[in-house]
């Protein structure tokens, strides 16, 4: 197929690459434009352009897809479908009816479960058992087309939002090579999306770093998983900010936010505890518990708020 990729972060990487490496023609990529980023802002393409100058493929990015020069430019090219993934754009209706394969768009959740902006994220701040991917046709509402299809995949107990992003851009990758076999050989049947079962996430902010320690240690370990790499769950004690990377469940109870045992560290919850593996002292390096115990005295009965 002649195609025309769309996407921006590096969960759209592992799909461009597999269609490059299918032997899809891939005329054009569009992606979002360059961002200063960091503290000296230094000028940043996007993961999708860096991938896609290394396979030579002609980039555009512009600031909206919402004036004529995008269509024309999209309507010169005349693709036979549209692959969108996590590009960060909304798609104008007349960009939308100008492939004749439509717009296709991978998802990263089982749709009608989790439109919108983050979707890994939430299912693993939820403590959901099952996430997966989803293809489906798009249309002008958010993640509301009809769906092509599917796949499932377990959540591990103690898998980060990180690596749940890293195996479902993957899956994604493969479930639409798929997905494009099918429509060309016209068996697949699009199935309509039931609206009463849909949910909706947001853009995850730092406001939502602090941890709650009178929650049970599910909910707590679901956060610090859930916000792993970025924001990163963070709580204060002895007057010092605290990042928390990386945690186990634990059943021995205490004090909610009180350290009830520095070996290994464990910090009781409003029911159960949690035993923190890695840490980070704002501005320092992260670390393993045990290290960050070395040069640093925390105590039992000392306590997180």
């Amino acid at each position: 197929m002649n195609i025309v990729f769309m996407g921006t972060p590096d969960f759209a990487v592992p799909t461009l690459e597999k269609l490059y490496k299918s032997g899809h023609n891939i005329l054009a990529v569009f992606t979002q434009p360059d961002k200063p980023v960091g503290r000296k802002q230094v000028l940043t393409p996007p993961d999708v352009k860096v991938c896609a100058e290394k396979y030579e493929i002609p980039v555009f990015q512009p600031a909206t897809l919402r004036n004529e020069n995008s269509y024309k430019e999209i309507k010169t090219i005349n693709p036979d479908i549209i692959v969108v993934v996590a590009y960060g754009k909304i798609l104008p209706k007349e960009i939308l009816d100008i492939p004749r394969y439509g717009c296709i768009n991978v998802h990263g959740s089982l749709l009608p479960k989790y439109r919108g902006a983050s979707p890994i994220q939430s299912a693993v701040l939820n403590g959901d058992k099952i996430s997966g991917v989803t293809t489906m046709y798009m249309g002008v509402g958010l993640d509301t087309g009809d769906i092509l299809l599917q796949r499932e995949t377990e959540i591990g107990e103690n898998e980060t939002s990180s690596e749940l992003f890293d195996r479902l851009a993957v899956m994604g990758a493969d479930l639409l090579i798929d997905t494009l076999s099918a429509l060309e050989t016209g068996i697949i049947k699009p199935k309509k999306q039931d609206d009463s079962l849909a949910t909706y996430t947001s853009k995850i902010t730092k406001e939502q770093c602090p941890i709650d320690w009178t929650k049970p240690n599910t909910e707590v370990h679901n956060k610090v998983r859930g916000l792993q790499t970025w924001p990163v769950a963070v709580s204060k004690i002895n007057g010092k900010n605290i990042k928390i990377h990386s945690t186990l469940l634990c059943d021995k109870e205490g004090e909610a936010g009180k350290i009830i045992c520095t070996d290994p560290l464990t910090v009781a919850c409003g029911s159960g505890s949690v035993v923190i593996n890695e840490l980070q002292l704002n501005g320092k390096k992260r670390m393993d518990s045990r290290s960050f115990l070395l040069g640093h005295s925390l105590n039992i009965g000392d306590k997180f708020i």
